[in-house]
């Protein structure tokens, strides 16, 4: 009887111990339970996000993907979000630098065709790199326009490359995003 009770003592201590240390091996363990549920917000923040708005090229001509000026027509996705003119203003300042650059483009890539065979396409490099510096100076534009007046409607434009419509050619496109709200009572 003195044995059955040492030996259930002894058992309840090791049981103890061993839970004790479990709890402790698992002190700092992250559950997938907990994961889940922060994954299932976050989806359902995404969704709450429209499809940015695609304003295409509407020129002419095109010198490596860019169009020498973008339509300036108002769409509809926009409408409450920006005033109609702040829309053309803005597209008018990216069309003012196209308009500046482009025929220079056009120029040196002439030029540059023409002594391709001579310099081993070598004379190639003017017209990338100037097509370059133009789309870095929209980028520029579009960044201070960012900041200074579509961040605080909730907006965001960009220059990106996009998949033309009628060909498998690339072409650069002005992508309005809409940037999500942060729910601000939604708790930690």
């Amino acid at each position: 009887m003195v044995f059955s009770s040492i030996r259930s003592k002894d058992q309840k201590f090791r049981e103890a111990f061993l839970n004790f240390k479990f709890n402790l091996i698992n002190f700092d363990a992250i559950y997938e339970e907990e994961e889940e549920n922060d994954e299932n917000n976050d989806v359902a923040a995404m969704t709450l996000v429209s499809e940015p708005i695609v304003i295409r090229g509407a020129g002419n001509m095109t010198v490596f993907g860019l169009s020498n000026r973008f339509n300036t027509e108002f769409p509809s996705g926009l409408v409450s979000r920006v005033a109609p003119e702040e829309f053309t203003e803005t597209l008018s300042r990216i069309n003012g630098i196209l308009k500046k650059t482009l025929p220079v483009n056009v120029k040196w890539l002439f030029c540059g065709c023409i002594c391709c065979c001579c310099t081993l396409g070598c004379s190639l490099w003017p017209v990338i790199c100037l097509s370059k510096r133009t789309q870095h100076s929209i980028n520029k534009l579009l960044e201070w326009e960012n900041s200074y007046l579509y961040h605080k409607l909730g907006l965001h434009w960009r220059l990106a490359k996009q998949h033309s419509d009628t060909s498998s050619m690339m072409e650069y496109v002005i992508l309005v995003e809409f940037i999500p709200k942060i729910p601000i009572y939604r708790p930690d």
